[in-house]
């Protein structure tokens, strides 16, 4: 078994594994019925809050619902991009696929804590558990992500030490 994964990059997996099938799933409910897609349980918080706080028309309110699909299917679709870059161990190894996890969870932390603020304001406990949930996932795996830095390539000193004994002497009271 390979052992050059990085925490961060087994993380994203996990949470790709997660988000993208789930918000796939919600966003083209959205899309195949807006008004229906945005009161199902996962975004009942949201279409309760644009109904009773904001009193959108029909119209504004499926805008609104497509304005969340749309959110939904981005990050999903950056998590889908991390995973394909995750794929390739040479950018795994250097952090290259950490820009994609970056912007999913970035703009993934901004819908579920929305979500989650609509959800405590219209009392909707269940929704607030599960955004609160997403969220704290999302805050965790950026956390790792920021203090996990990818390895640096080491260098061979077998090759630099001959070189370093023609032009100076190695021993450190010899100078």
């Amino acid at each position: 078994m390979s052992t050059n994964w990085r925490i961060s990059s087994f993380n994203g997996a996990l949470l790709a594994a997660y988000f993208v099938p789930t918000w796939t799933i919600v966003a083209l409910k959205i899309v195949i019925s807006p008004i229906h897609g945005l009161y199902e349980r996962p975004n009942i918080s949201v279409a309760l809050f644009i109904s009773d706080y904001l009193q959108l028309a029909a119209l504004n309110t499926v805008r609104f619902a497509w304005l969340v699909a749309l959110g939904k299917l981005t990050v999903a679709a950056f998590f889908a991009l991390f995973v394909v870059l995750l794929t390739r161990p040479s950018v795994r190894k250097s952090g290259g696929c950490d820009e994609a996890l970056g912007i999913a969870l970035a703009i993934g932390s901004v819908i579920s804590f929305a979500s989650m603020v609509m959800a405590s304001q219209v009392g909707e406990t269940a929704a607030l558990r599960l955004h609160a949930t997403e969220l704290l996932l999302l805050l965790g795996a950026a956390i790792v992500l920021v203090i996990e830095r990818p390895a640096q390539p080491q260098t061979d000193h077998s090759v630099t030490a001959p070189a370093l004994s023609l032009q100076q002497a190695q021993l450190p009271h010899n100078r």
